[in-house]
């Protein structure tokens, strides 16, 4: 355990077990997948205790009643060299240190979760709860001890890859640029195995969004424990390679994992006219501004850039809060109601509208509700169902 970890205790242990699910009246909600900025709580734009432009912050959680969200360690996927894996290494300590900032600076708002009984125990407490995902282990670099430091600095779950093969497993989103050939049967390296089976000893969940076809199956072959997808959805709905398909989401299901949609508007309604609009539309607006590139923070609140959304917006709908629950209903009528979640990919380019930032959250439960979920089915879908596989996990780690 790290040293803040060791030093907040979090909440009482005996809170902890006494806590059950709290069903009352909202469902403690969890989100499975919130990207963070470079210089996240480094520069005041990024302080998520502060009203910012991020679509996470702590207020818009409270406000919308987001109860928990694991904060991802994002690195980029770059060549498989001692530079490369330099680098994102790099990438991935500034990100722990800058969740380890805002749980330093707002103790009395937000508090680490590293166990499910720490997430019941913060929400009893009246407290948001703060966890970690890594997502790409090119960040591991080669080393199985490097997976070891993630799950001593905190992260409890692992994904295993991004766009770009990795020498941990193949990618749904080949990249010629880094030589990348199409997956086929290529799934899991045996350096991959050994990572797998590794994160089950650990007691560290195993996420295969963004892996390939045969890494997923490769993982369900091998993982002795069950795994999630922490950002991912239906294939049927929208056929985009980044999706698992029915056969997948079956074998998760069965295999006792859980598979969580995201509302990302490339995944849940598969617009390409949309998107080379969008991408021309941010190429000008960069252009106009002087930069290389657009950055949504820079510049998307520019006149340029809302006049052009907007006319996108009238003429391709950008998928809504009522198209992501159908992807959760699929998930649900194909994998059982036991093995589907929720995630948003916020700050990762993840929104729906109605569901466009961590303010807006009620709006998801609110649409499960008019499509007639049950009270105890909305509790297993936004938090219930995550929590028990990561029980699992933990029960099946070695404690030697």
């Amino acid at each position: 355990m790290n040293a803040f970890l060791a030093r907040h205790a979090l909440v009482p242990l005996a809170l902890a077990l006494a806590a059950g699910p709290a069903l009352a009246h909202e469902p403690l909600t969890i989100d499975t997948h919130v990207d963070i900025p470079d210089d996240y709580m480094r520069e005041a734009r990024f302080d998520s205790g502060t009203d910012t432009e991020l679509r996470v912050d702590l207020g818009k959680m409270e406000r919308g009643g987001l109860d928990a969200a694991f904060f991802v360690i994002y690195t980029e996927q770059g060549p498989l060299t001692v530079e490369g894996y330099a680098r994102a290494m790099a990438t991935a300590e500034r990100k722990y240190s800058a969740i380890e900032m805002m749980l330093e600076r707002y103790p009395d708002r937000i508090r680490p979760a590293t166990t499910p009984a720490h997430v019941r125990a913060n929400h009893e407490a009246g407290l948001l709860s703060a966890m970690i995902g890594i997502e790409n282990g090119y960040s591991l670099g080669r080393s199985l001890e490097n997976l070891d430091a993630a799950f001593a600095r905190g992260a409890r779950y692992l994904g295993l890859t991004h766009t770009g093969h990795n020498a941990i497993c193949t990618s749904s989103g080949a990249r010629a640029d880094l030589g990348d050939a199409p997956a086929g049967d290529r799934g899991l390296s045996g350096f991959g195995r050994s990572v797998v089976l590794r994160a089950n000893q650990l007691g560290m969940m195993v996420d295969v969004s963004h892996s390939s076809d045969a890494c997923v199956r490769d993982v369900l072959a091998w993982s002795r424990a069950p795994i999630i997808a922490s950002h991912s959805s239906a294939r049927a709905l929208a056929d985009h390679p980044r999706n698992l398909g029915d056969d997948l989401l079956r074998a998760i299901g069965e295999q006792g994992g859980v598979v969580h949609v995201v509302a990302y508007r490339e995944f849940i309604k598969h617009d390409p006219t949309r998107a080379q609009a969008e991408a021309a539309l941010q190429a000008r607006v960069a252009d106009s501004a002087g930069a290389t590139e657009f950055d949504s923070v820079l510049h998307g609140k520019l006149p340029m850039n809302i006049e052009g959304m907007r006319a996108i917006e009238a003429a391709h709908p950008m998928a809504n809060v009522q198209d992501y629950v159908d992807h959760i209903v699929h998930v649900a009528q194909v994998a059982g109601i036991d093995h589907v979640g929720i995630a948003s990919d916020f700050d990762g380019g993840g929104m729906v509208t109605g569901w466009r930032d961590a303010s807006e959250t009620g709006n998801v439960t609110a649409e499960l509700r008019a499509r007639g979920f049950s009270e105890a089915d909305i509790e297993k879908i936004w938090s219930g169902n995550l929590l028990r596989v990561w029980s699992a996990v933990e029960a099946a780690a070695s404690h030697d």
